[in-house]
């Protein structure tokens, strides 16, 4: 009514009334009268805002590779802002203008110029493994960059959340990755192999040094027992020798108490060893009686045989 009204805004809005071009009122979360024909209302958010990109870049290797993030700011300084873009609003807090806009724009041209400086210096592969690494370079970067400064703004958090690469290129980097995870899978096979063919000739080894020592330890056991089989021979082989020079005494013992029989009985006569000894029958002795009557027939001067006698030497010889 008659141009008078009354602005409330919340305690995220910083409000500057302007009078003839001179700020006479202002505040966040401010509420007053004012009069519309002869005043302007300028209206910053002063709650974090996000804004989204996605921008596209080369490699080092010529690769165009797509970055996907998101920047997240708030207004630490609303008089520097309002100097430098119109945030303006009419009487339905409309903003008058798209200057508003223009602040993302801004932010994004930053952030991307950062990013194409990265992206230039790394090849497509390293690339899309560094979203870390790239969001805390452009967030560094961003902060102190002076567009933030003369805008009286806050950065709160970048974000990088994907970097790709073209559907196709992708696709290849795929089939290399896949293969050298095959090959990586054959060369795990191939060093099992290998670590079971070691293992097992290992147990070979093993059990042809079992083997060796149990054949050592037989040959020390034959051995030794040869030795002791050689040391039973030598004793056996002294043995017989100290036989042989027994029985040789002995035999000699012999021959000499032979020898002294012999020399005492070849003063003896035999016909006396014979009678002596009772050896021979009657034949025999009847026939040494013949014998020395024969050799000394001269002084015989008659002999008289019976015939009994004669009988019976002719009958034994007959028997």
């Amino acid at each position: 009514m008659l141009g008078i009204r009354y602005l409330k805004s919340p305690p995220t809005r910083h409000v500057f009334l302007y009078k003839n071009g001179q700020v006479v009122r202002q505040g966040a979360g401010a509420s007053f009268w004012y009069f519309a024909p002869t005043s302007s209302i300028v209206s910053v958010e002063l709650g974090s805002v996000d804004v989204p990109f996605v921008f596209e870049e080369v490699s080092a290797d010529f690769q165009d590779v797509t970055l996907q993030g998101q920047l997240t700011y708030r207004v630490a300084d609303p008089q520097k802002l309002v100097r430098l873009l119109n945030y303006a609003v009419d009487a339905q807090g409309r903003y008058a203008s798209d200057d508003p806009d223009k602040l993302n724009e801004r932010l994004i041209q930053q952030v991307q110029k950062r990013a194409h400086a990265f992206t230039q210096a790394e090849p497509l592969q390293s690339l899309l493994l560094l979203s870390e690494r790239l969001s805390g370079e452009l967030l560094e970067s961003l902060r102190a960059s002076d567009v933030v400064a003369t805008h009286g703004l806050e950065i709160l958090t970048l974000s990088i959340l994907n970097i790709k690469a073209t559907p196709e290129m992708a696709k290849a980097m795929q089939a290399e990755a896949r293969e050298q995870l095959l090959l990586k899978a054959d060369q795990a096979v191939f060093a099992r192999r290998n670590t079971a063919i070691e293992l097992e000739r290992q147990i070979k080894e093993n059990e042809l040094n079992t083997e060796r020592a149990i054949e050592e330890k037989r040959r020390e056991v034959r051995q030794a027992q040869m030795q002791a089989d050689v040391a039973i021979e030598q004793q056996r082989s002294e043995l017989v020798d100290q036989q042989v020079a027994n029985q040789r005494k002995l035999a000699d013992a012999q021959l000499e108490s032979l020898k002294g029989t012999l020399e005492a009985l070849k003063r003896v006569d035999w016909k006396t060893l014979v009678a002596a000894g009772g050896q021979g029958d009657a034949r025999g002795m009847i026939a040494m009686a013949f014998q020395q009557i024969a050799e000394n027939a001269q002084k015989i001067g008659r002999l008289d045989i019976s015939p009994d006698l004669l009988q019976s030497l002719l009958d034994d010889r007959g028997d």
